[in-house]
């Protein structure tokens, strides 16, 4: 299965992370690391971004548990 790869600002965009922020859970292990696409260029893979997207809105959910009213 293919998997893209998202530069920088579409991965800003689809967690609303800051790039300090990203960087900063790489190091901490929490957030995906980028691919390496040669010179200084790098991306994450679609799938794994998704998969980190779907992991923190299933924690959240989990601690708000079933009280929560909008």
């Amino acid at each position: 299965m293919a998997d893209s790869i998202l530069r920088l600002p579409a991965v800003k965009t689809r967690t609303g992370l800051s790039r300090s922020t990203i960087y900063l859970r790489v190091s901490q292990g929490t957030f995906p690391r980028p691919v390496g696409l040669g010179g200084r260029a790098v991306g994450w893979l679609e799938g794994e971004i998704q998969g980190w997207l779907a992991e923190r809105i299933a924690v959240s959910r989990a601690a708000m548990g079933s009280g929560y009213a909008p």
